[in-house]
């Protein structure tokens, strides 16, 4: 999926990246794991996941970095700690039958298809229109690798506080 940074230029990622961060995420794992909980926390529940595993409802602390392709997110219970927080998966419309041939619509159709997906999404899950809110979405896009191996075609709805620190779920909270 490709992120966006401020400016709204896509972030990227790609197998060879998914690969390295996953063999340096299993070797942190790893290692936290011999280190128990004072390397962690005592309460503390992170998780490192792939994109394409993320969820309605996961809360996710936000990459310290900007980085060009985002291939794993870090969530948290969202009683700690966290900016932002899955609140839908879009999938994108594919013609009957191209479910598996489909080509990549490209980054600027799938940001339109974005825009609007997670926009309509945001009252269902907050309980208030978007306008009226003080929390901002943004999202991951497919990227064309993914789309092309078959396995990225969802739009990751993300809300975000743009900064600032949350401890609870924003779903059904109106704000």
């Amino acid at each position: 999926m490709t992120a966006r940074d401020t400016t709204g230029r896509p972030l990227r990622r790609s197998p060879v990246a998914l690969r390295t961060v996953g063999a340096i995420a299993t070797t942190a794992v790893a290692l936290g794991a011999l280190t128990g909980c004072s390397f962690f926390g005592k309460n503390d529940k992170t998780t490192v996941v792939s994109v394409l595993k993320a969820k309605p409802g996961d809360c996710l602390v936000a990459p310290k970095a900007i980085t060009a392709e985002v291939t794993n997110l870090t969530v948290v219970p969202c009683t700690q700690p966290h900016q932002q927080e899955v609140y839908a998966l879009a999938a994108y419309p594919l013609p009957a039958g191209s479910e598996t041939s489909a080509p990549y619509p490209g980054e600027a159709v799938l940001k339109a298809f974005a825009d609007g997906a997670c926009l309509g999404a945001f009252a269902g899950y907050v309980g208030s229109d978007y306008r009226d809110s003080s929390l901002f979405f943004t999202y991951l896009l497919p990227s064309a690798r993914g789309w092309q191996a078959g396995d990225d075609r969802d739009v990751t709805c993300i809300i975000t506080t743009t900064g600032s620190t949350r401890t609870s779920s924003v779903k059904g909270s109106k704000l």
